[in-house]
């Protein structure tokens, strides 16, 4: 199993291609080939998770550039997919039962403050 394999299991890959979005097409043509989203995903993933910086990323072990993660780090942010994906994780694990709500708990009663005299 290789470090994209590790750090975006087969379970989150599955999720995450729920709320990606479809590439741009380019109608011109030409230009380089788009890097995959799971490799991409697993880059961010690392810096994330390692506290390395964009320019740190160890283009060896993901296929491309900390500008390229970083690209579609944005891209993907600005297309609220971050979001989208934390809900589609929370559905799955609640679907699953594995949600353990009581730790959850908000209290809902409003109260007012005590004014205190001089």
């Amino acid at each position: 199993m290789g470090i994209v394999e590790r750090l975006v299991p087969d379970d989150l890959w599955e999720l995450f291609q729920r709320v990606v979005p479809e590439a741009p097409s380019r109608p011109q043509g030409g230009g380089r080939r788009r890097h995959g989203d799971r490799e991409v995903l697993a880059a961010i993933v690392f810096v994330a998770t390692s506290g390395c910086t964009w320019q740190q990323l160890p283009t060896a072990s993901f296929g491309l550039s900390g500008a390229t993660a970083h690209r579609r780090f944005s891209e993907w942010s600005k297309a609220r997919v971050w979001a989208k994906l934390h809900r589609v994780v929370l559905d799955e694990l609640g679907a699953r039962g594995e949600l353990d709500w009581s730790r959850c708990a908000i209290d809902s009663v409003n109260m007012r403050a005590l004014k205190r005299g001089t």
